[in-house]
């Protein structure tokens, strides 16, 4: 059961106050909210067994659309790509996170802060760097390290592709590696080393201990990062798009994509809704699985109030080991990447580093940018950059509020609505927005083609992640503070503006941040919604990429992650300010 839930069930009905008219204007939000979530769900499965536009007189029901899609061959060939690239991404991530995890939680490794900050900053890198580095590395044909092979050991064929389903597996798993090493980290600091002890003093060896005793122990944990890094891999955008594009190697987000906007057709809106369902069906399934663990989560429970002492492990000699694993995965997650980027951004064509290619070096790619295009790119990212931070953190204060302080009948069904675009690929709701807005909202309310499209989906997309933390913040605050609030003549608008919302600061500041980063290097749900009147940063790349102008590509690339960087510090100075005062 999750924490606010256990709190709801654990507070005195008679302390919770009715609503008043401030606390009506919350669930009002709450509800709107809550019921657009579901809308767009819900426009995807309509019309996916839906033949013809809405209002078009001659629509009709029919099971064509999912007849369509299953009766094709590349409809399954697309699924499969997609599961193998899931599947690669979830073990790289697990390569590298889940020990990553056990060296700064059971081990005395120094520098543990440091370790988390950097792990936590990869997660707010773009995608589509680290693709465009790894394939300007491994691409067979122009790959610097292909290149060089071939060139110095004189093979009749490149070694690798990058330009495959492990490739792209490979890249995607670098990139949620941190996923897996901060969910995991919590799991290996909370078990108990003694048990790892007891099974050596019994004779059992390392590997013996880890098999038998640590990945045991740990399954819930283990499972529920592989459930959330299978899911995100299943709907990845970025990485399949830069690298398997080109290649006509599609995958479940891609090929959604070419349905959407296919070139010598109209759109096939009821094929993209019907392949959507399957997506939303898998990620019910995935809930459900993680669910019936979830209830058997006490068989466990090893950590105790009595003689529980958790002590480090000593690495000793292996410490150099242990640094050694932690700079290779940020040498091939962050800095290779990106120091390929920065040499492909100043050529002219991409090219094996010699005398003629340091003289043909030059900012000309940077000249050369469709300028009119970035900045208009910029100032709408800019603006999304702002306004969906904001409106997401009032909306989880919202949702956080009637979830937790409120009597309203079937919060928890709120929280469970809140928590939906956690659990469903948020590619999917980009296709909802899209389908409500051309579909539903055309006449009335015209946004599509609009800013203000994008933020309603920036704002679901990160309503989850946002709700957690202020739910998670909201339950340590006691509510003696807010009775005391309103016995000195405060109503509930005073409670939330000058209790609630001060205390709640830290934690709205390090989301604020988080979910501004996030929007700055969106892709996926932008290139699906985006037309030239709300165009992104992320998606001129694209464009620039997909019509062949790499260089160019990688200069903007540059520029994008060169904005950034104020922005990582500013967040790593909040990050280790929280940290110090957690300590």
């Amino acid at each position: 059961m999750t924490a606010p839930a256990t709190a709801l069930r654990a507070t005195p009905r008679s302390r919770l106050r009715p609503i008043d008219g401030w606390s009506a204007g919350l669930l009002g939000l709450v509800l709107a909210l809550s019921v657009l979530i579901l809308a767009l769900l819900a426009i995807v499965l309509w019309l996916s067994v839906r033949d013809g536009e809405p209002g078009n007189p001659a629509a009709y029901y029919t099971l064509a659309n999912y007849t369509s899609i299953v009766g094709d061959a590349f409809t399954w060939l697309v699924l499969g790509n997609t599961l193998q690239f899931a599947l690669v991404t979830l073990a790289v991530s697990f390569l590298f996170g889940l020990p990553a995890a056990w060296l700064v939680e059971r081990t005395d490794i120094p520098g543990k802060s440091a370790i988390y900050t950097v792990m936590t900053i990869g997660l707010l890198l773009p995608g589509f760097a680290s693709a465009m580095g790894w394939l300007f590395l491994l691409h067979p044909r122009i790959g610097l390290v292909n290149s060089w092979l071939e060139t110095q050991f004189g093979l009749a064929s490149p070694p690798f592709n990058i330009a495959s389903l492990a490739g792209m597996g490979w890249v995607q798993g670098l990139n949620l590696a941190p996923v897996a090493f901060i969910m995991t980290a919590a799991v290996f600091r909370a078990m108990d080393p003694s048990l790892e002890e007891s099974a050596g003093m019994c004779g059992a060896s390392a590997r013996q201990v880890a098999r038998r005793v640590t990945l045991p122990l740990a399954w819930p944990g283990i499972l529920a990062a592989g459930i959330y890094v299978f899911t995100i891999g299943f709907a990845a955008f970025d990485v399949p798009a830069i690298i398997g594009w080109s290649n006509r190697l599609f995958t479940f987000s891609t090929y959604l994509l070419v349905l959407l906007q296919a070139e010598d057709s109209l759109p096939h809106y009821g094929a993209a809704a019907a392949l959507s369902t399957f997506v939303i069906a898998l990620a019910g399934l995935l809930g459900w699985w993680y669910a019936r663990l979830q209830k058997r989560a006490h068989r466990y429970q090893v950590v105790t109030g009595k003689g529980y002492r958790p002590q480090p492990i000593r690495l000793g000699r292996r410490l150099v080991g242990a640094w050694a694993f932690l700079a290779l995965y940020i040498l091939l997650a962050t800095v290779l990447p990106i120091l390929v980027v920065v040499w492909a951004s100043l050529l002219p064509y991409f090219q094996l580093p010699s005398a003629a290619a340091f003289a043909s070096l030059s900012w000309g790619q940077f000249h050369g940018l469709p300028w009119e295009l970035t900045f208009e790119g910029l100032r709408n990212t800019a603006i999304l950059m702002v306004l969906t931070p904001t409106v997401t953190i009032a909306c989880c204060v919202a949702f956080s509020w009637i979830v937790l302080r409120s009597n309203v009948p079937g919060r928890l069904g709120l929280d469970f609505i809140a928590f939906l675009p956690h659990a469903v690929p948020n590619i999917v709701f980009g296709v909802g927005a899209l389908l409500f807005a051309l579909f539903v909202l055309q006449r009335a309310v015209p946004i599509f083609g609009t800013i203000w499209l994008l933020l309603l989906v920036f704002t679901i997309a990160r309503l989850s992640y946002g709700t957690r933390m202020t739910n998670a913040s909201l339950i340590q605050i006691h509510k003696e503070l807010e009775d005391s609030a309103r016995v000195a003549g405060a109503a509930t608008g005073g409670v939330v503006r000058r209790v609630i919302v001060p205390l709640l600061a830290p934690t709205l500041i390090y989301a604020w941040l988080w979910i501004a980063l996030l929007t700055f290097r969106e892709l996926t749900l932008a290139v699906i919604l985006t037309t030239r009147g709300n165009i992104t940063l992320p998606v001129v790349v694209w464009s620039l990429w997909v019509n062949g102008g790499t260089s160019k590509a990688a200069a903007l690339t540059l520029l994008i992650l060169a904005v950034m960087v104020p922005f990582i510090a500013l967040y790593w100075l909040v990050v280790r300010r929280q940290t110090d005062l957690a300590r």
